[in-house]
Parts: structure tokens; C-alpha cells; sequence
């Protein structure tokens, strides 16, 4: 490939992977799970700066509780893709087992994954609404790199679009989706992780700048993430549940971004002051 091949790739399409494999010398690894360590590894470091700065633990300390929330959030994401897409696996119950084939709901994983989280944090004797707090800004940025995973596994893209930014996938896979060989789609796992990484930076920003109360800025965190999920569910075209014209996590965006800022309200000249405590970078 000469240097205006490389151009015109650029130019008319994002190339997918061959394989959803890495070949690391002798080390095959699973590229979809590599991602996924990738991120909580990312997440950890991020978090563990925000503990020692604020005074409540340092990188040993949230290795401890992902130790937990990890598994957590993987059992949990993987439970609410099998019982959202039960079609899929009621005939085969031994690809619910299946996770480097990819099939991680983001709403199970985060919400079982914080919630062990913070179960223990507690236990540990942390203050739990700022661990919450410190641990937030890592949470998208996990996600942000775990997106990636998609791209390897050729799956979760959009519909088709002749962008410059398109996302070619193989001949099989287009077949599948039920588009002829050649056509490119919207690359949604790049937007998701684009926007996850702004996400991650307007938080950190958020907490530096305004000091917001443990656990708000949890709360927008949430409503971020809805607002993204919601316009990136809009343009997938894998098979999901739908109802009034949106897809079943759209819906689920709208719920979760609306308890969200609910729970945001101010409930008292308390809860209206920002944290005195010095905020992180």
C-alpha cells in the first residue's frame, strides 16, 4: 500500500479489522476483551489520582473495590444483553457464556457495577457518596475505550452512510445486516467514544471548577451518558426491542436520564452548597 492508497482509505471509509484477534508474538489475544481491560485499567488509574487527591485512598484502594465492581458490571452487563435479546439465546443457553463474541448491556454493567462498588466502599469504611464521586469521570472513560471492542467485532454499527467517515465492514457481515457487499454504516462505536471522552473531560471540569456535592455529579454523569446513547441508539441498526417508534434503550435512556434529574434537584440550602473540599485536577 503506497502513501495515496493509505489517503483514499482514509478519505471514503474507516476499515474494519480482518480478525477480532491480536496476535502478540505467541499470544493470540481477544481483541473485544483486550478493550474491555484496556478501559478498566484507564479507569483505575483516573480513579485511583482522584482518591489520593481527595484524601480517601490512593490506586490500591479503588484496585480493591473494581476487584469486586468489575466482575460485577461484566455479570451485570452480560445479564441484561441475554434477557433484552433472549431470542437470541433461548436455543443455544451456552452462548450466554460467550462474552469475547461480545454482548455487554451498559445499563446492567453500570448499575450492578456501582452498586458492588459502592457496597464496597462501604465495608471499607469510605466515605461512599465521595468515592462515588471520585470514581464517576472514570466510568466514561472505560467506556470510551471498551467501545472499541465493537469495531474489532464488527457489530453495533449504524445505518448506511457514504460520510467520509464511514465505517467499511466485511462482505459477510454487510450480507447479514441485510445490505449488499461495499456498503458503509455509521461508525457508532467511535461516535459513542468520542463523546464518552468529551464526557469524561466536561466532568472533571464540572468537579474542579463548581466542586458539586457527592454523588451529583454521578447524576450528570447519567444524564450525559443518556443524551449520547439516546441520539447513538437512534442510528444502530442491529435488532432490538421497540416501542413507539424507539428502540427499547432509547427508552431506557429517557427513564434513567429523568431520575437522574430528579435526583438533581435541590432538596434544601444544604444540598444548593458546593463541597468545600478541594476538587481534584
Amino acid at each position: 500500500m503506497n502513501a495515496s492508497d493509505a489517503v483514499t482509505i482514509v478519505v471514503n471509509a474507516i476499515p474494519s479489522p480482518s480478525s477480532g484477534t491480536l496476535q502478540v508474538g505467541p499470544l493470540a489475544l481477544n481483541a473485544y476483551g483486550l478493550m474491555i481491560a484496556l478501559g478498566v485499567l484507564a479507569g483505575i488509574s483516573l480513579v485511583g489520582r482522584r482518591f489520593a487527591a481527595r484524601g480517601i485512598g490512593d490506586r490500591d484502594t479503588i484496585t480493591s473495590i473494581a476487584m469486586w465492581a468489575v466482575p460485577a458490571g461484566v455479570i451485570g452487563g452480560r445479564l441484561y444483553h441475554v434477557i433484552t435479546d433472549w431470542e437470541r439465546f433461548r436455543d443455544d443457553l451456552g452462548s450466554v457464556v460467550k462474552l469475547w463474541e461480545g454482548g455487554l448491556g451498559v445499563w446492567g454493567g453500570i448499575a450492578l457495577g456501582v452498586i458492588v462498588g459502592l457496597w464496597r466502599a462501604k465495608v471499607m469504611g469510605l466515605h461512599v457518596p465521595t468515592a462515588l464521586a471520585c470514581v464517576t469521570p472514570g466510568l466514561p472513560l472505560a467506556q470510551a475505550i471498551g467501545r472499541w471492542g465493537n469495531w474489532f467485532n464488527q457489530e453495533l454499527f449504524g445505518r448506511p452512510t457514504d460520510l467520509p467517515w464511514a465505517l467499511e465492514v466485511s462482505a459477510r457481515t454487510a450480507e447479514k445486516a441485510g445490505y449488499p457487499a461495499g456498503t458503509t454504516f455509521h461508525p457508532t462505536f467511535l461516535y459513542e467514544s468520542i463523546a464518552c471522552v468529551v464526557l469524561c473531560l466536561v466532568l472533571l471540569q464540572i468537579d474542579k471548577r463548581r466542586s458539586p456535592r457527592p454523588p451529583r455529579l454521578f447524576f450528570m454523569y447519567v444524564i450525559g451518558y443518556c443524551v449520547v446513547r439516546f441520539f447513538v441508539e437512534g442510528l444502530r441498526i442491529d435488532p432490538a426491542h421497540a416501542a413507539g417508534g424507539l428502540r427499547l434503550n432509547q427508552w431506557v435512556s429517557i427513564a434513567c436520564a429523568a431520575a437522574a434529574a430528579i435526583a438533581l434537584i435541590p432538596r434544601g440550602q444544604q444540598e444548593s452548597q458546593p463541597e468545600t473540599q478541594a476538587s481534584p485536577d
